[in-house]
């Protein structure tokens, strides 16, 4: 049952989510200029090997792909823009199919049709690298460059424990998964419209009922901006149990 109001007070430090901007660049070819009477043209078999040379050089370009993905039960526009790689995050997702989810980003049920405008391309598991070696000895493969998580209540939870540790916060599988059963039952989805915090203006949301200030006081960079982003409301959730209780392993109750 999701708890009283005092229990979810912000810190008076928020973190703050760092923007990172690249950029791309381009390089330009340059042709020799002949002087009259100085200098012989290049020849065109030259010509043609210096440009074929450049185009072999000059980064690909890439294209976004255009896919329908069908919601399934417990997506949200931000699970589905982190896992099929949206540029612009749910925020695009949302202005490309707005006509289709209507005016609340947070309200998709499943069977919906949504367009995805996909650049990244699907994580998948690398082939470990081959290195000669001499006889007798083994070679090391390659460690894969991302993991792909399930997208349910198993998945989102073992992929904020790889954030939790990475950013040094404890908590256990066990932990969260009682807790979670306890708060929402699994929905990320849930909102409490009747306790304290709601009558407040603050009703708590998502797979371990948080409110609003305490999100963005214990979100953890690295993770939507969403409260029901289930990670990202898992992980913050867990960084405040931290704080205040040393771990969510420790909360049985009301918190």
């Amino acid at each position: 049952m999701p708890g009283r109001g005092k229990h979810r007070r912000p810190r008076t430090n928020p973190l703050t989510r760092g923007v990172v901007a690249a950029g791309t660049g381009g390089a330009a070819l340059v042709l020799p200029l002949t002087a009259v009477g100085t200098a012989s043209a290049a020849q065109p078999t030259q010509a043609a090997a210096s440009v074929q040379s450049a185009a072999r050089t000059a980064p690909a370009v890439v294209q976004p792909k255009s896919v329908t993905y069908t919601v399934a039960s417990g997506d949200t526009l931000s699970s589905i823009a982190r896992k099929h790689g949206v540029s612009g995050g749910w925020q695009r997702l949302y202005k490309d199919n707005r006509r289709t989810v209507g005016d609340n980003p947070r309200l998709i049920h499943p069977g919906l049709k949504l367009k995805l405008m996909a650049t990244k391309a699907a994580a998948t598991k690398k082939k470990p690298a081959v290195t000669n070696k001499p006889a007798g000895t083994v070679a090391k493969a390659t460690p894969a460059s991302a993991t792909t998580y399930p997208n349910n209540l198993d998945g989102w939870i073992r992929e904020s424990l790889d954030v939790m540790a990475r950013n040094g916060i404890p908590g256990s599988y066990d932990g969260i998964y009682r807790n979670v059963m306890r708060e929402s039952s699994g929905n990320p989805q849930a909102i409490n419209n009747w306790d304290s915090n709601a009558a407040a203006g603050t009703p708590s949301k998502g797979l371990l009922q948080v409110i609003d200030p305490t999100f963005a006081a214990y979100h953890v960079p690295g993770t939507a901006f969403d409260p029901f982003d289930p990670v990202a409301n898992i992980t913050a959730a867990c960084n405040y149990a931290a704080a205040k209780y040393g771990s969510i392993d420790n909360v049985f109750g009301a918190y």
